[in-house]
């Protein structure tokens, strides 16, 4: 069966455009586990308007003219950096699609399709329903699955579920990456054939990451700072953290505005460094998903601060890994340093999960395979 199946073509449709860290390496891992499993994997070379050329920087402007030339040599960089490493690593379609309407003229191009992971079906984040993300353009005939995709929300609005309701109803199977997801799907969607699974960069193990990541340039322990929301609450926390542990600062800098904060900066990193510099950290103080998800994959400790909206993926994450200790509830919490991570439960939980992600894609493939 798995001869024949890797003769089938998957593609995918994802954030790949957005210029951040983990969309980049959650798209990657993805690509690389569905190539496990059919002989090519193609991502759907999809642009929203809001994440390239004048479109993104309005975003960061939020039409604000005069912030454009602070904002522009960040876009700049974003646009090498990113676009490097989506050019060596992603394999896209030939065929771009800008807008909705593009897909009238969609290229078929796959025996199967997958749409996720990340927050694809956020309705905050995307300001509505982007029929693109639920796949809306494919074939009726055509499988429809997705991969470990994420509402990023504990509830979603009713006139989105209305408006996507149709579309959702159409996937063959759906894995979610929350546990809210499967909550959101059956209560409100009346969708049953669902499981939650691991975010891809999890799926892949730390061996594999550290094949692919650059040797480190930093000597010395180090706490390092990824920060996504602007806060001098949590700057004075990483200054008092440096003064108790005694390892130096590194500030992760995703923008050139953010080389003004405390800690040593590291200016928009390539891609593949966020692993290295995770992986060889004492310490990782961050609000991110991601920066949470590759520390504990890596083995390095992590203190989170839960962001001020779409928190339920870092503590659901952290709940699944039985290390909900590791989240500061004030700013006054030190004694983080001291609850230490039971490395072994967590690896051992993470590997328990990957194994049920082989099971469902097995699964997929047998269905697959079954409706040729």
């Amino acid at each position: 069966m798995l001869s024949n199946i890797k003769n089938k073509k998957a593609a995918v449709i994802t954030l790949h455009s957005v210029c951040n860290y983990g969309t980049q390496l959650q798209a990657y891992a993805t690509q690389e586990k569905l190539k496990e499993y059919f002989g090519e994997v193609t991502f759907i070379n999809y642009k929203r308007n809001d994440t390239y050329g004048v479109g993104l920087l309005r975003t960061f402007t939020k039409g604000n003219i005069l912030k454009a030339p602070i904002i522009l040599p960040t876009l700049l960089c974003w646009k090498f950096k990113f676009g490097r490493f989506q050019k060596k690593y992603l394999r896209l379609t030939g065929e771009t699609y800008l807008k909705d309407s593009d897909f009238e003229h969609f290229k078929d191009c796959a025996d199967v399709y997958f749409v996720g992971s990340d927050q694809m079906w956020n309705c905050g984040w995307n300001k509505g329903v982007i029929k693109p993300y639920y796949l809306h353009f494919v074939p009726q005939r055509k499988p429809k699955y997705a991969y470990a995709s994420s509402f990023g929300q504990k509830q979603v609005e009713e006139r989105f579920v209305e408006e996507s309701k149709d579309y959702i109803q159409q996937f063959n199977y759906i894995t979610v990456r929350e546990n809210s997801g499967i909550d959101i799907l059956k209560k409100q969607y009346g969708y049953r054939n669902v499981e939650r699974i691991l975010d891809p960069t999890l799926v892949m193990p730390a061996e594999f990451w550290r094949k692919i990541a650059p040797v480190s340039k930093i000597k010395g322990d180090y706490i390092l700072i990824y920060n996504l929301q602007r806060s001098a609450a949590f700057d004075n926390y990483a200054k008092e953290l440096e003064k108790r542990t005694g390892y130096k600062l590194y500030r992760f800098c995703t923008r050139f505005d953010q080389m003004i904060k405390n800690g040593k900066s590291l200016l928009i990193p390539d891609i593949l460094e966020f692993i290295t510099l995770i992986d060889n950290a004492k310490l990782v103080l961050t609000d991110s998903f991601h920066a949470t998800a590759f520390s504990m994959n890596m083995n390095t400790e992590p203190i989170c601060i839960y962001p001020k909206e779409y928190s339920g993926r870092l503590s659901e994450f952290l709940e699944l890994v039985q290390e909900e200790k590791r989240h500061i509830n004030s700013y006054e919490d030190f004694d983080v340093i001291n609850r230490h991570v039971n490395f072994e439960r967590v690896n051992k939980i993470l590997e328990e999960e990957r194994k049920r992600v082989d099971e469902i894609l097995q699964e997929i493939v047998a269905e697959v395979y079954q409706n040729e």
